[in-house]
């Protein structure tokens, strides 16, 4: 008989942002006419900027055309666009990163999701609580964790961001493996500072451990002091693995285009102790499993690094940014006490009670739509996530309606 893969079994019911949609639209089936403004998900408004949609016009032309036609493409990408994220997002800082080290894909949530098919069942894997699912979920599916207790899944050592440590945890007690770490953090905006993630190079350096460093929002990143590649920090060419996307800093949610770099001395070890370097093995699953982003995104996406691209797209960036500023004023006014929103869309506000109780405070009284912070781990609850991605009219309204509603 045909049996399926248990560890799904362990699984919490749904996906978080599942479980928010259903909530709102059974409130918005109780209350038909009441308007919401959702703050929750991590979704852009903004359309693409006019460079990238130039380039996907003309790529879209060149695809109608028998001369200029492209079948299959290289799974890795262009070389035009990997030579342009080469350079403009590592090399121009310092960080030396050749175009052949970079795989362009359809999404950071797929590569964070799939680079764990590359390492054994048993290894001993760090998560952050609070924490993007997605990398809790796929070392779930994939059968690294014991089952559901008490807000935790057995055999994974959690990195505790609280209040206490500003939202930046501390380095584990115990031998680990393979490191998840998202900067600028999601949920919680929090960032870390060059010294600290050295901290993280050297521990992983010592203990032959792997980092996946989560730069999805580096873009956001207002103090220059702060790193925005792990690659700015001596070493972690050996010990790193980093993620990007351009759903957030260009626009491309819908449009999807997304990269990840695994540096030529990155290493992995197999049970003997030898040393295999884990780039041709990455490259090699992206062979097998991959087909390549289709020729006009990688245009559209090449067009982001020309002058004129980098102009638009920090517009959106600044727009997005002056949501969190509305935001943070608001949460100041309330005296809500919160972090992010400096050099992050998101702001991560502690509402003194339950999440989800607070979610649907929000949601009832001033029909504003959050993100519960217990939906990230057991460190979040009390918590909840304002996200800067609407428009500044529905951002200016939804902080209107929660100033009339909380005040006094």
């Amino acid at each position: 008989m045909i049996t399926i893969n248990e560890h799904y079994l362990k699984l919490q019911a749904s996906y978080l942002f599942s479980d928010i949609a259903k909530r709102v639209a059974a409130f918005q089936k109780n209350n038909p006419d009441k308007d919401i403004i959702k703050l929750g998900i991590g979704d852009v408004t903004k359309g693409l900027p006019p460079a990238a949609i130039k380039a996907f016009h003309e790529a879209i032309d060149e695809m109608a055309n028998d001369a200029t036609f492209k079948g299959y493409g290289p799974e890795q990408g262009y070389e035009f666009l990997r030579a342009a994220i080469a350079e403009n997002d590592f090399r121009s800082r310092g960080a030396d990163i050749s175009a052949d080290e970079i795989f362009v894909s359809d999404g950071a949530k797929c590569d964070t999701g799939n680079i764990q098919e590359l390492f054994t069942n048993d290894i001993k894997i760090a998560i952050p609580d609070p924490v993007y699912p997605v990398y809790l979920d796929t070392n779930v599916m994939a059968g690294r964790t014991g089952f559901f207790e008490d807000g935790r899944y057995q055999g994974l050592v959690y990195l505790e961001g609280t209040k206490v440590n500003n939202f930046v945890p501390s380095l584990p007690t115990e031998d680990v493996d393979l490191i998840y770490l998202c900067f600028p953090n999601n949920p919680t905006g929090a960032t870390i500072s060059k010294d600290e993630l050295k901290t993280w190079v050297d521990y992983a350096r010592q203990h032959k451990a792997l980092i996946l460093f989560d730069a999805a929002y580096e873009s956001f990143i207002r103090d220059e002091s702060l790193p925005k590649s792990i690659y700015e920090i001596e070493g972690a060419r050996e010990v790193a693995i980093e993620f990007r996307s351009l759903s957030k800093s260009a626009g491309f949610t819908g449009t999807r285009c997304a990269f990840t770099v695994v540096p030529k001395e990155c290493a992995a070890y197999d049970r003997a102790g030898n040393k295999h370097f884990i780039h041709g093995l990455w490259n090699r699953r992206h062979c097998t499993k991959f087909n390549g982003v289709s020729y006009p995104v990688q245009r559209a996406a090449a067009a982001i690094y020309s002058e004129e691209g980098k102009v638009q797209a920090k517009a959106l960036i600044d727009y997005y940014m002056a949501n969190a500023d509305v935001i943070c004023a608001t949460m100041d006014q309330l005296g809500y006490e919160y972090v992010g929103g400096k050099n992050s869309p998101y702001i991560w506000v502690d509402g003194k009670m339950d999440s989800w109780a607070f979610f649907d405070r929000l949601l009832a009284t001033a029909g504003v739509v959050c993100t519960p912070g217990a939906g990230f781990g057991k460190c979040g609850n009390g918590y909840i996530r304002i996200s800067a991605f609407n428009s500044h009219e529905k951002v200016k309204e939804a902080m209107a309606r929660l100033s009339a509603a909380f005040s006094g």
